[in-house]
This record gives structure tokens, sequence and C-alpha cells, in this order.
């Protein structure tokens, strides 16, 4: 997916649910921060997303867009809708997400995560493929570890959870510095 397909996808979801702002998580959500990110970043066909003010209408978007939909034959890509619940963030997120409104999306809104919380919210889900994603995001400098450290505080986790994740993170850095990747010290 690219942000070409990030902004269809905004401008169908407000054909279908008739809203005017949208939350997108998940690894897509990269697309707005980072128009052209590299490759290893934009492999996912679909984009995770729901409205800001009716997410209980995230339904109507996985059954007109969804995966397997005549959208997703046509296209190649699709949305999953998602709600509010589906990412795991830090506190204060809302107030840094990127903004993603043109005229192809018909100047409807699709709020992005900023990368350093899509990065703890991958963090905290704790998947192979989110441990890729996020190894990534470190290896280009799309996010430093002292910058996510310093959130791992205002994760909504219990405390065990949280020196779980600070460790992680740790473990990552040190993967990638034992690779041959300089890594400041976090």
């Amino acid at each position: 997916m690219n942000r070409e397909d990030l902004e269809h996808i905004i401008r169908a979801c407000s054909d279908i649910t008739d809203q005017y702002e949208f939350i997108i998580v998940g690894s897509q959500s990269i697309l707005g921060p980072i128009p052209n990110p590299p490759e290893m970043f934009t492999m996912s066909a679909e984009a995770d997303i729901y409205p800001l003010n009716a997410p209980e209408l995230a339904d109507q978007i996985d059954a007109a867009i969804g995966e397997g939909s005549q959208f997703h034959e046509t296209y190649g890509y699709y949305a999953q809708g998602v709600g509010p619940e589906t990412a795991t963030l830090p506190a204060g997120w809302l107030q840094r997400v990127y903004r993603v409104q043109s005229a192809a999306t018909n100047d409807r809104v699709g709020y992005c995560l900023a990368v350093v919380d899509l990065f703890m919210s991958k963090a905290a889900a704790d998947r192979d493929k989110d441990r890729e994603f996020n190894m990534g995001l470190l290896k280009h400098g799309f996010v430093s570890a002292t910058e996510a450290l310093a959130l791992v505080p205002s994760m909504p986790l219990d405390d065990a959870e949280k020196r779980r994740l600070g460790a992680r993170i740790r473990r990552w850095v040190k993967t990638l510095r034992d690779a041959g990747h300089e890594m400041p010290n976090p």
C-alpha cells in the first residue's frame, strides 16, 4: 500500500459511513508521517481504520471494503474496520497524530499515528511481524530507543508489562547493535 491508496481508503470510508474524521492504526499509519517509506514498511495490503466519532461504524467499513470485498479484488488493498481498543497506545497519542487531508481524501481527515506511537503499539503487541517492523523503524532512524523508552511509563499496562516492554525495546537495540548497526545507547 502507498500514500495514494491510503487516501483512497479514507475517501471510501467517508462515503460508507458519512463520517469526516478517521483514525488509522497499524502499520499503514506510517504513510501519514512518512509518505514514501522504504518498501519493508508498505508490504501490508490493509489499513486498520475507524471513524473517530463513531467507531461503532467500523463494521460497515469491513463489510463494504474489507478483505475479500469487491474493493479489495479491484484495487489489491482494503480497509479493516477496527475499534479504539485495537491498538495499545501511550498517553497523549491523539495529540501527536499526523493529519492526512487532501483533495484525494475529498477533504476528509485521516489521523495517522506518530511513528513513535505506532512503534509503541507494535512493541506492546509483541508479534513476530511487529518485532521485524519495529527493528526496521529503529534501524532506519525513524524512532529512537530513547524516545520510545521515555513513553513506556505512559503505556496503559501494569508494572510488570511495562518492565517487559522496556526490556524488549532494549533487546531489539542490542540485536541491531550486535548485527553491526550503529545505535545510540538508550
